[in-house]
C-alpha cells in the first residue's frame, strides 16, 4: 500500500473503534496536506493529543492483521483456476446473413462444429444434425425472403433454372479452403428450403468408418454386382467411396462413377477415375450407364439404383464382365433382392432371377446406431455373400429362406443385422434400447 492508502485505512479503523472523531480526522488530514508533511496520520494524532501512544500501537496491530488477511485472500483467488466462461449461444447475427455469402459462413460453422448436415428452412430456425440428432443452431427463425436469397446466391445459372422449372435441384457445392457439400434445394409451402451434407475432403478408409476390414474383399471382385444398402443417412455413400478408394490404390483399372451429385472426389491413383454427374455431364443414370458400356470401364459405381432402366442396365453390365458397385434404399439383404426382382414385370421374372443369381456377389446393409457413451454413432451391418446356396434360392424364388443362410453363414463372412446389433450390445458400444429401435426383430432385445 502507499502511505496515503495506509493513512486512509488507519483512519477508518480508528473511527470504527471510536478512538477519534470524524472532525478530528478531517482537521489532521487538512493540516497534513497543507504542510506537506510526510509523517503518518497516527503520529500526528498522538502529537495533537487525540490518541495515546498505546492506542496507536493497538490500532497499528489491527491494521497489520487486516492487511495480511486481505493479501492472503487475494493470493488464494489468484491460485484458484478460473472456471471457463460458459460459451455464448450462437445468434444468427454472428453469421451476418444480411450480407453477401451468408450461407458460406453457416456452412463453415457446420464443419467446425462437427455436424453432418445443415438445414435452412423458410420461417424456421437454422438447424444442424450432429450424430443423427437435429438441433437449432440459433433460436431466431429465418424468413422466406432471406432463405431464398441465401440459396440462390450459391447456385449457378443452370441450377437456378432447374430449381425454377422443377421446384427442386440437387447439386454439389465446394467452399474454397473450407470443404465440400452435397446440397438439395426445394420449394415448399412456406418458401424455399435447402439441406446440405458435409463431405470429407478425401475418401474415407474402412477403419475410419468403423467398418470391418473384411469388407475389403468385395473390392477384389472383377465381375458382378455389390450392393450397399440401408436407410437415408446410414453411410452407404461413404462405404462405397471406401471400396472405390481401395480399388483405386491397388488395381490398374478404369473406374467410372455416375452420381447425382458427385460427392467424394477420387483423384486417379493406380486406376484411371472418371466421375460423371447427372445434370452437368449426362441427362440420367440410365443414359450414362449405356454410354459407360462403350467406354471400356472395369468398375462402374452407381450413386443410386433408382428405376427399372437403371437396374436393368446395371445387371447387364455386371453380367458382361464389369464390377458394378451401387447403393439402394432398402433395409436388409432379403428386401434388397426382392426390390431388384420386383421392379421387373412378371413376364421377365424367371430371366431376371437367373441374372441376379449369377451376377450378384454381395449385399451389405448398414445402419448407424447411437453409441452408449453419446460419442457419435457406430455401424451395424447385415452382410450377405451370394454363394451357390444363396444363388439357388434366388433362382428358385425362395428368397425368404435366405435368412437361415445368413444365420448359419458366419464362416462365409455373413451376418444378420440383429446379430450385429447383439454383438454391439454385448461389447457395450450401444444400449439395448437403441438395438431395439434398429432391429428387424426388436422382441429379441426386450427384457
Amino acid at each position: 500500500m502507499t502511505s496515503g492508502s495506509d493513512d486512509l485505512l488507519f483512519g477508518r479503523i480508528a473511527l470504527h473503534y471510536k478512538l477519534v472523531t470524524r472532525e478530528q480526522l478531517v482537521a489532521v488530514a487538512e493540516w497534513q496536506a497543507r504542510e506537506g508533511s510526510a509523517r503518518r496520520l497516527g503520529e500526528i494524532l498522538v502529537e495533537r493529543g487525540f490518541l495515546t501512544p498505546q492506542q496507536l500501537e493497538q490500532l497499528l496491530a489491527v491494521q497489520r492483521e487486516y492487511v495480511a488477511k486481505q493479501q492472503a485472500q487475494a493470493a488464494a483467488v489468484a491460485a484458484t483456476p478460473a472456471e471457463p466462461a460458459a460459451p455464448r449461444a450462437p445468434s444468427l447475427r454472428d453469421f451476418a446473413l444480411d450480407s453477401p455469402r451468408g450461407l458460406d459462413r453457416l456452412l463453415a460453422h457446420t464443419l467446425r462444429s462437427g455436424a453432418s448436415d445443415l438445414h435452412v428452412h423458410s420461417g424456421a430456425a437454422v438447424k444442424l444434425r450432429t450424430h443423427g440428432q437435429l438441433a437449432d443452431l440459433a433460436p431466431e427463425p429465418v424468413d422466406a425472403q432471406t432463405t431464398e436469397r441465401l440459396v440462390l446466391e450459391i447456385l449457378d445459372p443452370e441450377q437456378t433454372a432447374v430449381l425454377r422449372e422443377k421446384g427442386q435441384v440437387d447439386f454439389a457445392y465446394e467452399l474454397a479452403d473450407v470443404g465440400r457439400f452435397r446440397g438439395s434445394a426445394y420449394r415448399q409451402q412456406r418458401g424455399m428450403d435447402a439441406v446440405f451434407r458435409a463431405i470429407p475432403p478425401r475418401p474415407p478408409t474402412l477403419e475410419e468408418l468403423g467398418l470391418p476390414s473384411s469388407l475389403a474383399r468385395f473390392a477384389n471382385f472383377h465381375q458382378g454386382m455389390v450392393l450397399l444398402t440401408g436407410p437415408a443417412g446410414c453411410g452407404k455413400s461413404s462405404t462405397l467411396a471406401a471400396l472405390l478408394n481401395i480399388i483405386n490404390g491397388e488395381r490398374r483399372d478404369h473406374i467410372i462413377t455416375i452420381e447425382d451429385p458427385i460427392e467424394y472426389i477420387h483423384p486417379s491413383q493406380q486406376c484411371v477415375v472418371n466421375q460423371r454427374q447427372v445434370g452437368p455431364h449426362t441427362s440420367s443414370f440410365a443414359r450414362a450407364l449405356r454410354g459407360a458400356l462403350r467406354e471400356d470401364p472395369d468398375i462402374i459405381a452407381i450413386g443410386e439404383l433408382r428405376d427399372l432402366e437403371t437396374i436393368s442396365l446395371a445387371l447387364t453390365a455386371a453380367e458382361t464382365g464389369h464390377l458394378v458397385l451401387a447403393t439402394l434404399h432398402t433395409n436388409n439383404a432379403i428386401r434388397t433382392i426382392n426390390r431388384i426382382l420386383g421392379v421387373f414385370p412378371p413376364s421377365q421374372q424367371d430371366q431376371i432371377r437367373t441374372m441376379v443369381s449369377e451376377s450378384l456377389r454381395a449385399v451389405v446393409s448398414q445402419r448407424l446406431v447411437s453409441r452408449a457413451d453419446g460419442n457419435g454413432r457406430v455401424p451395424a451391418l447385415e452382410i450377405l455373400v451370394v454363394n451357390k446356396a444363396v444363388g439357388n434360392l434366388i433362382r428358385e424364388n425362395k428368397t425368404f429362406q435366405i435368412k437361415s443362410v445368413l444365420q448359419t453363414g458366419a464362416s462365409h463372412g455373413m451376418c444378420l443385422l440383429d446379430a450385429s446389433l447383439a454383438d454391439l450390445v454385448k461389447k457395450g458400444f450401444i444400449t439395448r434400447e437403441e438395438a431395439m429401435k434398429q432391429a428387424d426383430e426388436p422382441q429379441k432385445f426386450a427384457g
